[in-house]
């Protein structure tokens, strides 16, 4: 593509005056306001097939392909090659990205040396999803300075914006520290559970019934079984990704602060031995991945779990949870993140969670109305003030009403604020672990 630079323009707008003095004084001197423009337009042209051919440029990106919601601001590289003989000075480099990610700045004039130049722009993820660099517009300048030359190239870089993983490693890895003395105390595995670990002599304080009297009498020494938790449990992250859970909770979506909290307990489940799998759903399933263990896969599930997107449609709760249990071959976790407004919009809700009851261990996370409990306990000064109290109370008491309902049914509420949902999380997990309940 060829087009006229500032130069050009102005060189053709200069003719202009010259023309019409001339024609004032001369009339007859008429075409030389005509020939300045062809002139104009005929250098132009020249100058740009003596610039750089588009045919022969050369494009590279260098991007990183994960980054987090929360980790700032990374650095995206564009390379540029030219062909050598027809090289020019410098470039104009302009990116296109999908509304994911924010470039600054937003154009980019790299010097070219031995007919290669480089530039950078910080990019800014704005929210989770699949951001994209879709193409490079490119633009030079011919020798007389007189035309542009442009060439688009795809690019087609996908960079997976995730949660915000720094936050979630920092803290799950305090669970394993040995100096970690306050707060959430770190999991135990050796002494719990009924898995056989190994055989100790037996000392005092040992539980008698770990006694293995065969091998005791064998090896003329009184031995004790020591125990520890079980492993390869499966913990299936139910998230749902309805118009309800992506309403604002402290400013934050009330689905990227579920998958904060479930990509932390799933961490922790692959530093213990567990096998993890992700499920998305609003009207209809959208993600399911396959179960991965090992501390090696949560690299993977983070890529994984970057294509839960934010929706605003209504979830569907049968035909979602019903496809969730087919899938499931044998007894796991699942950890459903879901919200709901009142009994009736609950009512669907619990009866798919029920049959999952009655296979699995059913883990039901959701989000204390922090705004409701404010509007209730706020003190009454007008009659608007006393009406919203009692709304809100009326909603509060609705949503005692499900949760109890659940808990009869077997299934672990984790109710807490957004800030507490992940070492809460944590917590319910370390019980039922240990409770050889997962």
């Amino acid at each position: 593509m060829i087009s006229p630079t500032s130069r050009a323009i102005l060189l053709a707008a200069l003719g202009a005056p010259i023309a019409l003095v001339l024609v004032a004084l001369m009339p007859s001197a008429w075409p030389v306001g005509p020939a300045w423009a062809l002139a104009v337009a005929a250098l132009i042209l020249v100058d740009a097939q003596m610039a750089s051919d588009p045919a022969s440029l050369r494009v590279a990106t260098k991007a990183p392909t994960l980054t987090g919601i929360g980790a700032g601001a990374f650095e995206v590289l564009i390379r540029l090659g030219f062909a050598p003989e027809r090289a020019p000075q410098s470039a104009e480099v302009a990116i296109e990205t999908n509304p994911l990610i924010e470039l600054t700045p937003r154009l980019r004039e790299p010097d070219v040396v031995d007919a290669l130049a480089e530039t950078g722009f910080r990019a800014t993820p704005t929210r989770r999803g699949e951001a994209r660099l879709t193409r490079a517009f490119v633009r030079w300048r011919g020798p007389l300075g007189l035309a542009w030359r442009q060439s688009e190239a795809e690019l087609d870089h996908r960079i997976a914006v995730a949660a915000d993983i720094g936050s979630i490693e920092r803290y799950a890895q305090r669970l394993f520290s040995r100096t970690f003395v306050h707060g959430l105390k770190p999991m135990r595995d050796r002494g719990d559970g009924s898995e056989f670990d190994a055989l100790a002599k037996f000392e005092q304080g040992m539980d008698r019934r770990m006694v293995d009297w065969k091998q005791s009498a064998r090896h003329m020494v009184l031995l004790a079984k020591e125990v520890r938790a079980e492993r390869n449990h499966q913990l299936v992250f139910a998230i749902d990704t309805g118009r309800l859970m992506c309403q604002p909770v402290d400013g934050t979506p009330r689905v990227d602060a579920a998958l904060n909290a479930a990509l932390m307990l799933a961490y922790v489940g692959l530093k213990l031995g567990d096998r993890v799998s992700f499920f998305g759903f609003d009207a209809r399933p959208h993600l399911a991945t396959g179960f991965v263990s090992g501390p090696g896969a949560f690299a993977e599930l983070q890529t994984l779990t970057s294509a839960i997107d934010y929706s605003t449609e209504e979830t569907n709760f049968t035909l979602s949870l019903s496809t969730l249990a087919e899938r499931l071959k044998r007894r796991s976790m699942v950890v459903v993140f879901t919200d709901f407004a009142d009994t009736v919009s609950a009512e669907l809700m619990v009866e798919n969670v029920t049959r999952l009851t009655r296979r699995h261990m059913v883990v039901f996370v959701t989000f204390r109305d922090e705004e409701l409990e404010s509007m209730q306990g706020v003190f009454p000064r007008t009659a608007g003030d006393v009406s919203r109290a009692v709304i809100a109370g009326q909603l509060l008491n609705e949503r005692d009403v499900v949760l109890a309902r659940l808990r009869r049914l077997g299934v672990h509420i984790v109710s807490t604020t957004r800030a507490q949902l992940g070492p809460e999380l944590v917590r319910a997990y370390d019980e039922l672990r240990r409770q050889e309940r997962v």
